[in-house]
Order: structure tokens, then sequence, then C-alpha cells
């Protein structure tokens, strides 16, 4: 297996491919954030080890980027930040898995086996609500067979919808799981957004997909 290791520290940097290279795997460094971030958008690894706090580009940053862009290598960020504020952070940024520091070996290497070993699982990449299509990969929204154009804060926003097609989505859930915000009864940032994609998705066809839920939310369906 080919892991990228982003790490900043050089002894831990050191100790970790040690070992990931005694557990039989080949481990390529990268010393912050920014040089991760190329390297896992252009290196076909299997696995991605990402420290949380790192030079030019934080971790987080990284995981989003990387998802934004259609990256789907499975990522294990590490971090002493583990309370479940930031472990949640970093799961909904795009991460698979959040292990905190101080760690064992055994534990890190069980994990980076468990991603790699659930690759081959299959993966959702295409959503669909009724004549409503986003493909996560090629990160394209298309509606009756027209391509719409989202910006990547719309895109996010549709995708959660999309994959709670039918149910109704709180505005604090949307918070939570788009904005990574806490919640706050006073923000529009929320109405804003979903006003502009209402335009984009719905507006120059017969049968409306997004609904609200007065009092309650937002619901995606045909």
């Amino acid at each position: 297996m080919r892991v990228l290791l982003v790490e900043d520290d050089a002894d831990m940097a050191e100790n970790l491919r040690a070992s990931l290279a005694a557990d039989e795997h080949e481990v390529e460094i990268a010393r912050d954030g920014e040089q991760g971030h190329s390297m896992a958008a252009n290196g076909g690894y299997d696995v991605i080890v990402l420290d949380r706090m790192l030079p030019k580009k934080l971790g987080v940053s990284v995981v989003r980027e990387l998802r934004e862009q259609g990256v789907s290598t499975p990522v294990l960020i590490l971090s002493a930040l583990h309370d479940e504020d930031h472990r949640v952070e970093g799961l909904n940024a795009g991460a698979n898995d959040y292990l905190g520091k101080p760690f064992s070996t055994r534990e890190l290497l069980a994990r980076v086996r468990a991603l790699w070993h659930g690759r081959d699982r299959d993966v959702q990449t295409r959503l669909q609500v009724g004549d409503l299509e986003m493909d996560l990969l090629a990160r394209t929204v298309k509606r009756n067979g027209k391509k719409l154009d989202l910006q990547p804060r719309e895109f996010r926003l549709l995708e959660y919808l999309m994959r709670n097609s039918g149910q109704t989505v709180t505005r604090k859930m949307l918070l939570e799981n788009v904005w990574d915000y806490h919640f706050d009864p006073q923000t529009n940032v929320i109405d804003v957004h979903i006003s502009r994609l209402r335009s984009k998705i719905d507006r120059d066809f017969a049968q409306s997909l997004l609904h609200t839920v007065r009092g309650s939310g937002y619901r995606l369906e045909a």
C-alpha cells in the first residue's frame, strides 16, 4: 500500500515512516500542508495520514479541498486536538477517521489497515433525486441533462440535501454539517444559499425539488 504521510515534526515523521514501512507499506512524506495537498492531489496514494496542525495549510483545509476536487483517497487525521468538536469538524471536512495524540503505534497501523481494506467497498459516487443528478467525482450537477453551475458551498449544500432526500433537514443540521458552525438562530447564511440554490435547480424546470418546510427546515424530493 502507498501511504502519504503529511507531518511537519521530523522526528515523529521518521518514527511513523519506520512503523508503516515495517508493516510493509510504501511511505512518502510531505512536510507542510501545501506540499501534502499537492502530493495527495497528484500522487495516487492508497491512504493519507494527515497531521491537523501543519504549516502553510492546516490539515482540515487540506482534506476539505481534496474532497472538493474529487479526491476520494481515505484520510486519517492525527491531532492533539481531539475533543468532540474538533473530531466532528475533521470528519465533516471529509476525513474518514480521526486519531488523537498521543496514540499507540499498534492502533495507528490498525486504523490504516482498516482504511486500506475498506477501499474496495462500493463507494457512492453519484447521487440522484428525480431528474437531478450529482457526480461526486467529476463535481458536476445536471438536471434533465442540463449542466448546472454551482459554487463550492452550493455544491456541498446540495450534496447534503441529496444524501438526505425525502427527509426534513433543519437549519441546525445544515449549519453544523455544511458550514461547520454551531447553531446561530440569527444568521441568514442558509436563507441566502437556499435561495441561490433553488434558483439554479428549480427556476427553469416545471417541477420544484427543493421545498421549504415551514417552521422546520427544508426537504429535497421529487
